[in-house]
């Protein structure tokens, strides 16, 4: 039944996260309105191209928004922004993510614009280590979750894949 009302609630996140991208994104009476902020719980969409994976990424990891699929860490910088992007999902909805490789492209689809991610690496840690978010100078994402696959909340590991933004004028 989790499972279902995961699905059901990414099909209803992906709905209303068109809504919100062909909505104006300033009010003209609001000329600083800062666009680094989640939309009705909605940050971005997160797709792996070579997985044919597309996802909204809901604000927080708290165990209501990963049940409903990946999480941005709060924390964590905005896509295109200075800094690491953190997302974290369940591995029930990253299962495919085991098959990507260095190089792969990640493509985060914010409000404000579309930003290119390639794969670096990737790399298991324990489940208290917070290095892998730091704030970094550059242009990164940390995608985690954790692992073995059937300890659920009680996994004692993550597994971290790191990508570096491409910028827009790289092929």
């Amino acid at each position: 039944m989790p499972v279902a009302m995961g699905f059901w609630g990414q099909r209803e996140a992906q709905q209303r996260w068109q809504q919100v991208l062909v909505s104006p994104l300033v009010e003209p009476d609001e000329p600083t309105a800062d666009l680094f902020r989640p939309v009705d719980g909605l940050d971005f969409r997160l797709t792996v191209p070579r997985l044919g994976y597309s996802e909204v990424v809901r604000e927080g990891v708290g165990l209501a928004v990963l049940a409903m699929g990946p999480g941005r860490y709060p924390e964590t910088a905005w896509p295109g922004r200075p800094g690491d992007v953190g997302v974290a999902a369940h591995n029930l909805y990253w299962q495919p993510f085991g098959d990507l490789k260095r190089g792969d492209e990640i493509v985060l689809e914010a409000r404000y614009g579309l930003f290119r991610y390639r794969i670096t690496g990737s790399q298991v840690v324990s489940a208290r280590d917070g290095w892998i978010l730091d704030p970094a100078p550059d242009r990164q994402l940390t995608l985690t979750t954790s692992q073995p696959e059937w300890a659920g909340p009680f996994a004692t590991r993550r597994v971290a894949i790191f990508a570096q933004e491409v910028p827009p004028s790289a092929d």
